[in-house]
């Protein structure tokens, strides 16, 4: 398990300290789908992935047995075009040495993941890499199983083995941190509208009342 400690502002997120890894978006771990609304989990891991790019953090794309079970959804694979996910033969995405060797190389220690099944590739991974030393958080809401029990047991689970629940918009808001940081406003600001659902429709039409002077008061 990991000895980072869990509270205080060391426990938060840092671009400069985060690595994401996505698990298993393909169509075959989307059919059986049933914690949440698909249309969701594919919202909001594109909205991840889109936030990682943002903020410059190293993310590592992966499948399991993409010949059968689809490619990662092209949502996913639209964010970084140039990149191979790594197309496993494990289950568990943590016993795969190209996955483990690409998290290491960037030096980073606390680890966020992602991906389909919650029970299954999310809780495996993570709890290895909990146990080797990394600070691992799981984005429950860019991550589902196929029930609501098997999802919710497995964050317990996790939870208990010192893996950090978080959901995505959270872990783009621990990134940003300080709306003075003006260099990651611009990409965060087009995550938002396109991904954080009421929020970017409240921002499009603040921006329209700013742009304008105010509403029109036809009466």
């Amino acid at each position: 398990m990991s000895n980072e400690a869990k509270s205080g502002l060391q426990a938060l997120l840092t671009p400069e300290e985060s690595v994401v890894v996505l698990i298993d978006h393909q169509p075959f771990q989307f059919a059986n789908l049933n914690s949440h609304e698909p249309t969701m989990i594919v919202n909001n891991s594109v909205g991840l992935a889109k936030a990682a790019k943002a903020f410059d953090v190293p993310t590592i794309l992966t499948t399991v047995l993409e010949e059968r079970g689809g490619y990662l959804i092209k949502g996913l694979q639209d964010v970084f075009p140039e990149q191979k996910p790594i197309n496993r033969t494990f289950v568990n995405t943590w016993q795969d040495a190209r996955v483990v060797d690409a998290v290491k190389a960037t030096g980073r220690k606390k680890l966020i993941i992602a991906g389909l099944w919650t029970e299954v590739c999310v809780a495996m991974p993570a709890i290895q890499a909990a146990g080797e030393g990394f600070e691992v958080f799981v984005v429950t809401d860019a991550s589902g199983g196929a029930s609501k029990e098997t999802h919710d047991m497995a964050v317990r689970r996790m939870v208990q083995a010192g893996v950090v629940p978080i959901t995505w918009l959270a872990v783009m808001s621990e990134w940003q941190r300080d709306y003075a940081r003006e260099e990651t406003i611009p990409g965060l600001t087009e995550v938002l509208l396109q991904h954080g659902g009421a929020t970017g429709v409240a921002f499009t039409w603040e921006t329209q009342l700013l742009a304008t002077g105010g509403p029109v008061n036809d009466a």
